[in-house]
């Protein structure tokens, strides 16, 4: 079991960290404390969490849920983390963008400074414009990336998201990093993506983070 003391996620556009997070594991359990909690209330976080056993039901509530809850407030946000399996089978209908002025035709929010930072972003087109887009949602140099995944709405629903999250984890593999996938438990669409692509849950996140803190990109 292991703490750490966060201070902001790990976004381009880095957002204050949870105020709290448990990820457990089948086999090991970890969490963090974000810096700016008073010192008294970080340790018995860390005196709590260190009761937290491994999980094999990862939607299981972890063990002192309302204790941390009581202790620093905010809402909850949870939901699996998953690996790629060795073989990962994509379709070669996909290409790489890295212009903005292409991503902006069906997708809002984007800036010129993303692109670089969330490369590769692999891409579904239509007309010549991206529909689908999967992309390094953590910083592209880590070891370890997780994934980020949009497709427009008026093109939800086809196939199109599993299509070029799996070509983008083969990129990422290729390069010699670790592709991983995470969302929350009641995102229906990004679940059933990972049940398409036959990925594998390792752990779950349970999250305490302020009221008017918000997701980044899907």
């Amino acid at each position: 079991m292991d703490s750490h003391r966060l201070s902001a996620t790990p976004e381009l556009n880095a957002r204050p960290a949870p105020l709290f997070v448990l990820i457990r594991g089948t086999s090991n359990v970890t969490w963090g404390v974000r810096n700016d909690v008073p010192v008294e209330i970080a340790a018995q976080l860390d005196r709590l969490a260190g009761d937290e056993s491994p999980v094999r039901d990862f939607q299981a509530p972890p063990l002192h849920a309302d204790a941390y809850q009581s202790l620093v407030g905010g809402q909850i946000l949870s939901g699996p983390a998953f690996g790629f399996p060795d073989e990962i089978a994509h379709s070669t209908d996909v290409v790489l963008v890295d212009r903005l002025d292409l991503l902006e035709r069906n997708f809002r929010g984007w800036i010129a400074e993303e692109i670089s930072w969330c490369s590769p972003i692999v891409a579904v087109m239509d007309a010549g414009y991206p529909v689908s887009v999967c992309f390094c949602a953590t910083k592209n140099s880590a070891p370890a990336i997780e994934a980020g995944v949009e497709t427009a709405a008026a093109f939800r629903g086809r196939g199109r998201a599993p299509r070029v999250t799996a070509a983008w984890a083969c990129a990422i593999r290729a390069s010699g990093r670790i592709p991983l996938y995470s969302t929350s438990w009641n995102n229906a669409g990004s679940r059933a993506v990972a049940r398409k692509l036959g990925l594998i849950q390792y752990a779950s996140d349970w999250s305490l983070v302020e009221n008017d803190q918000t997701p980044g990109k899907p």
